[in-house]
């Protein structure tokens, strides 16, 4: 059974960095995302390890996860959303208090996603992946990104509806900051592998794919038992995105997943959009998929609202999805079925 936490109205935000913290020079910009989610009603309690980063991380792996430790246990922290990812987040997860996990959100991607596809695989409490923190700073949020309140604010047993974005953005032009963040001007075209409509359901698990590969063998990525303890064997429905690996190095850390068994009774999965994906003699990203799709048997859908090439959808681990893709379009129906 699922649990899934609730965001209130002018919640409290705990502010942590299980990876990495915020350099100095960029204290400003973080410190406008306070200001903007101030403004809209939201209290904000900022960690230790925010304001510092060194030695691509923002504290010891103790310093960092006793203070998420803490402001999961805090009963007036209601959400907790880092300032965005990292490198080695993989570090804490030995010492995280997963026993003592409170039912509350954490939000986030990128490095974040080990965390919380852990915190879903090992307690069934749902997590988010979507913004960090530092993408709200904007005057107003893209309608996709805006989603993240509304998400968050599903009661059990209710639904809630997204759509794929209007236009996406090709780079980052940290020099000149459109009123929503994201300079948004490339056409969103979602495409399928079979390049035919696609209508798929299942149990939402996913994440940065560089990083949640690493949770394979270990504690905190056991997909069987989550199965088995949390959602009666119902099918997994993935969603994944691509950072920083070539297509060869995607295509190992795919093969690796299905030989953990991570994919089985999997009814299908969706790719996030990446500048990455690199060719590797003529092997391209197209290819990767398309032969993951015929070994698996299942349909493929890529270049979604996912990951490091915004605006990316509020995707829930542990809530029932059904995805129905065509003619580039996209929408999404999470179920927070327990």
């Amino acid at each position: 059974m699922i649990k899934y936490p609730f965001l209130e109205r002018d919640a409290t935000i705990g502010v942590t960095a299980p990876s990495s913290g915020v350099q100095v020079e960029l204290h400003d910009m973080f410190k406008q995302s306070c200001e903007r989610l101030k403004s809209k009603g939201f209290k904000i309690i900022c960690g230790d390890t925010v304001w510092t980063q060194e030695k691509a991380k923002s504290a010891t792996a103790e310093k960092r996860a006793d203070e998420f430790n803490e402001m999961m246990r805090e009963d007036n922290i209601n959400i907790i959303i880092p300032p965005w990812g990292g490198e080695l987040l993989i570090e804490i997860l030995e010492k995280i208090d997963f026993e003592n996990i409170k039912n509350k959100w954490v939000l986030g991607y990128s490095d974040i996603s080990a965390l919380l596809l852990a915190i879903t695989l090992k307690t069934g409490t749902a997590t988010a992946h979507g913004t960090n923190l530092v993408d709200l700073r904007g005057e107003y949020s893209d309608d996709t990104t805006a989603m993240w309140q509304s998400v968050l604010s599903t009661n059990i047993g209710e639904s809630v509806l997204q759509y794929s974005s209007t236009k996406y953005q090709k780079e980052w032009q940290h020099n000149s900051p459109s009123s929503c963040v994201f300079n948004l001007t490339e056409p969103t075209y979602w495409k399928t592998v079979s390049n035919q409509k696609v209508k798929i359901q299942g149990r939402l698990l996913g994440g940065c794919i560089d990083v949640i590969r690493h949770l394979i063998g270990t504690a905190y990525g056991d997909v069987q038992n989550f199965r088995k303890q949390y959602i009666s064997g119902e099918p997994v429905l993935w969603y994944l995105e691509n950072c920083e690996l070539n297509t060869t190095d995607l295509r190992r850390s795919l093969v690796q997943m299905k030989l953990a068994g991570w994919f089985e009774q999997c009814s299908g999965i969706m790719f996030g959009r990446s500048d990455a994906n690199t060719p590797v003699n003529n092997y391209t990203v197209e290819d990767v998929y398309k032969e993951l799709s015929d070994e698996l048997g299942i349909p493929i859908i890529y270049d979604v609202d996912c990951g490091h090439v915004p605006p990316q959808i509020t995707f829930i681990n542990g809530a029932y999805a059904e995805v129905e893709v065509g003619e580039g379009k996209g929408i999404i129906l999470q179920y927070f079925n327990q």
